[in-house]
């Protein structure tokens, strides 16, 4: 089975994909990589060196978020940003997996998410 692929198909000017983390050991691994967190959201990041250039990424939210109306609205913005931003800042061959927070991640403005999780890729980014 081919791997999922975003519905978001690169334009030609990014011609970087990413793909969707599904696997419960993906999700894992990421956990004990690196993190940066916001106010917002926490987004944990590795390095795979498996040579793949694929960006990999996955998304979450607890049951602190709320109901599960309030967690997919929160991780319908999560994938919304991911898509934004991460064939521009996110570096090939890396797994992220966004983490939603309680509240803060569906009420905060869309610019000021896209500031945090661009702010959190760059803090990943200058620790490797």
């Amino acid at each position: 089975m081919p791997p999922a692929v975003s519905s978001c198909a690169p334009q030609p000017n990014e011609p970087r994909e990413w793909t969707v983390l599904r696997k419960r050991a993906d999700f894992l691994a990421a956990a004990r990589a690196r993190r940066q967190g916001t106010g917002t959201m926490l987004v944990q990041g590795r390095d795979r060196r498996d040579g793949d250039p694929a960006i990999r990424v996955g998304f979450t939210c607890s049951k602190k978020v709320g109901n599960a109306v309030a967690r997919n609205r929160a991780k319908r913005r999560l994938r919304a940003l991911a898509r934004e931003l991460l064939p521009v800042q996110g570096i090939p061959g890396w797994d992220y997996v966004l983490i939603g927070k309680a509240e803060e991640t569906g009420a905060r403005p869309y610019d000021a998410l896209r500031r945090d999780l661009s702010y959190a890729l760059r803090k990943l980014a200058g620790g490797s």
